[in-house]
């Protein structure tokens, strides 16, 4: 079962561009994976420390497999001391 996840990523206000760097990064190596459907990172217009990534996964186990991935315990060192607050991540049930 497909699994759709949104991810709101906030930045300190003076700390986007490096946000962005790390993000950029790590949607490179998520990329590679298999089980990695869909892995879109947006960045609001009128409040550019938000980033918003919209991901598909091919299964539950393969985004916890994900989770454990060496770009992703990556990204959580790195994003670390530019977070404003905890990402919020959200699985999702498309409506139409």
């Amino acid at each position: 079962m497909m699994i759709p996840l949104t991810a709101i990523i906030k930045s300190k206000t003076d700390k986007v561009a490096e946000m962005k760097a790390v993000l950029e990064e790590l949607v490179k190596g998520s990329r590679t994976e298999a089980a990695c459907l869909q892995y879109d990172l947006h960045q609001a217009v009128d409040e550019p420390n938000i980033f918003i990534f919209h991901e598909i996964w091919r299964s539950a186990e393969e985004l916890e497999a994900h989770n454990k991935t060496p770009h992703i315990l990556k990204f959580i060192k790195e994003a670390e001391p530019l977070l404003l607050e905890g990402p919020g991540i959200y699985i999702t049930n498309k409506i139409k």
